[in-house]
Parts: structure tokens; sequence; C-alpha cells
């Protein structure tokens, strides 16, 4: 095992190296961002670094694992008189550089500040019939990358080479999670989208998954797969009602039209199976049924579909190890001791270590988050979205 933990500024100059690390955990997720945590002792050294604005690098075998800026720099700091502590500990909590992007909305017109927006509500940021790789990429520049006014720019973000995946679509969006947008662009073509730190930059880039069944296996027999968790659970809708058009409580102007909704069902054909359960997707001001409504839906369908998730501890071999031979996104098999095979993709790797007990690397397969988010989050993440659908009429 050979893991280091270096400390740079918001220019990806480094700064110093963390010392005497305790434990180090990090989840790296599918199109959302990390989570990394460590625990050290309180030396100055380590204190001196671990200031607001830092970022954080995890090196692995001399290859970077995850990098971005730090979230909880000393959270928290502990002492114990009884204890012995010492200087004491502390915990630092980090996420990758798409973390940053996840801050940002998606302005209208992303050519001038907030307060010289358009005062018209239906004004959006529209793509009719584009590429979805060249939409993802479109909005993070301009929202926040190279194409970005100066005080939205991140620092030493640029896009990495298009990889020519995907196929077009229509989108609008109006002061809109950035990630939540790029999710909605992703969606109908599978795509997951990621930041890499390579030499002085920070590349964003979009991918596809990779089918990876026939090399990237996991069973007790290959000596590669240590336990398994399978979760299931009805689900959430298998009807997504979408409602689109203009809202008839705003009034159109005199010798204007009226109003008109648009409504769309899209549906999982997991009634059969279970049972029909509705649920309304609100879309004012958007009106292409085929394109954007119908999105909408098949995006609303990823959460609410029947919650089935695979958990597996695994073990990385000289044949099969994360990061190289797979990678977050990868359609994988896994063998069960049953004997029945699941194949889905990589949503998260999770990469645990100590000093004395050496590595553990976790994946969990499948489209389920229970495993790693808990139901206050995604109740928030749910009260975001719709907070922003009001925002956008």
């Amino acid at each position: 095992m050979s893991i280091q933990l270096l400390v740079t500024d918001r220019n990806l100059n480094t700064l110093g190296a963390l010392d005497g690390w305790t434990r180090v955990s990090c989840d790296r997720n599918h199109s959302k961002p990390a989570a990394g945590e460590v625990k050290l002792p309180a030396w100055p050294g380590n204190m001196e670094l671990l200031q607001p604005g830092n970022r954080l690098v995890l090196i692995r075998d001399k290859a970077i694992w995850c990098a971005g800026p730090l979230e909880e720099p000393q959270s928290p700091y502990t002492w114990d008189l009884e204890q012995n502590a010492g200087v004491g500990t502390v915990t630092v909590r980090w996420t990758d550089d798409l973390g940053r992007i996840a801050g940002y909305l998606t302005y209208p017109n992303p050519a001038v500040d907030f307060e010289s927006q358009t005062t018209t509500s239906d004004v959006q940021r529209t793509f009719t019939s584009v590429n979805s790789e060249t939409i993802i990429r479109t909005l993070v520049d301009e929202n926040c990358g190279p194409g970005a006014l100066a005080a939205r720019q991140i620092e030493q973000l640029v896009l990495d080479t298009a990889v020519g995946v995907g196929t077009n679509r229509t989108l609008s969006t109006r002061f809109e999670p950035l990630l939540d947008a790029c999710r909605t662009a992703a969606v109908g073509d599978g795509l997951g989208f990621r930041t890499r730190q390579e030499g002085g930059q920070i590349k964003f880039g979009v991918y596809a998954p990779v089918d990876r069944t026939s090399t990237a296996r996991f069973s007790a027999g290959l000596g590669n797969l240590r336990s398994v968790s399978f979760t299931s659970g009805a689900p959430r809708a298998t009807a997504e009602l979408v409602q689109g058009g203009e809202d008839p409580a705003q009034q159109p102007a005199e010798g204007e039209p009226a109003n008109e909704r648009v409504y769309v069902e899209i549906n999982s054909g997991q009634a059969a199976d279970w049972y029909r359960v509705e649920k309304l997707v609100e879309q004012s001001g958007k009106t292409d049924a085929n394109g954007e409504l119908t999105q909408a839906g098949v995006l609303a369908l990823g959460d609410d579909n029947a919650q089935a998730s695979l958990s597996t501890v695994t073990v990385d071999t000289e044949d099969l190890r994360a990061g190289r031979d797979y990678d977050l996104g990868d359609l994988v098999a896994v063998v069960l001791p049953t004997g029945l095979e699941i194949a889905d993709v990589v949503q998260t790797i999770r990469l645990e270590a100590t000093p004395d007990e050496g590595e553990l690397v976790t994946t969990v397969v499948g489209n389920n988050d229970r495993t790693t988010l808990t139901r206050t989050v995604w109740t928030i993440r749910d009260l975001a979205y719709r907070l922003g659908q009001i925002e956008r009429r």
C-alpha cells in the first residue's frame, strides 16, 4: 500500500504533505461529487495546511485517486487530558473538484452577471437538437469554466478532450443547479461526467460507460469478492406525470393566446410487478413533449425505480484493480454465491486504509444510493430541486 496526502492551494500549487494519518476513507461517485475523510494528529505542520480554500490530493500508488477542495478543514478537533491525547486529533473532510462545480447555477444568459439577467420570467438557456456531450461541456464551460465570467471561473478548470459520445437532444435551464442540468442532458444516453487533476489543470470531461463484464468480474471463486449485500424495495413511482407548458396562473399579455399546458406520461413498466405509483413532475416553461418533457420523466424514473442495489466488498488482485481495470460508470459482473450473475454500473468506489491494516476497496453496483447517502440528504436534494422548479417559472 502506498498512500500520500498532499495539500495544494486553489491554483494547484503544492503546499505540503499531511503526516501521521491514522485512517483515510474516500468515496468516488459516478457523476456526483466525491466524499473523503482523513484523521490525523493535530501537529502544527498539519494544522497550518488545513485552511479554507486549500485542496487535498489523495495519491494511491503514485496516481491521483481523488483531488478537490477541503469542505471541513478541521471538523472536529478533539483533545482529552485523561486520554493523554498529546496535541489532539483532527478530522478533515474533502470532496473532488466536481464538488466545486456543484456549487453553481445555470444562468439564462451566462455572458452577463446575475444583476444583469433579464427580468422576463420565461427566458432560459436553451439547446435545441444538440449533442448531449456538447450540452454538458457547454454548460460547465460557460458557467464556471474558461468561457465563464472571470468572477465565476474555477481556477485551473479546463475542458477535457471531447470523446464524441451522446445523441442530439433538447434542454432548457434557468437558475438550476448546474450538475442537475448536466444529469438531465446525460440521462438519455447513460453518460457520466467527472473531473481529474492532471499536471497543473483540473480537467472536466464526459464519458460513456464501458462494458467490462467479460474482464471485470467478481466472485468468490476468483478470490476478489469478500462479501455481498443486496437490497431491494418497491419503486417510489412507476408513472412520472410530467406537466409542462405555461403556468395558467401567469396571465398572458393582452392579445396573446391563452396559456396552455402540455402533459407527458412516462412509465417504467414496473407496475405489473409491483403496483402503480404516480408522481407529478413540474416542468413549467418547457413545451417539447418528445424532448425535454420526456427527458424529465426518464430522469425522475432513475431516482424512483424499484430500489435495488448490490454492495460488494472486493479485493484488488494483480489481474483486477479499481481505477486501473475498471472505474466509475463501467458495467461489471458480480457472481453471487447462489450462482446468479448480476451486471450493472459501478456507482461508487470506496477506498479505506490504515497504516496497520492496509487497504480495503468497496464497490457499489446498481442504481440505488441508499448505501452511501442518507434519506435526509435525498430529502434535502429533492426540496432543492422543487425550489429550483419554482424559481424557473
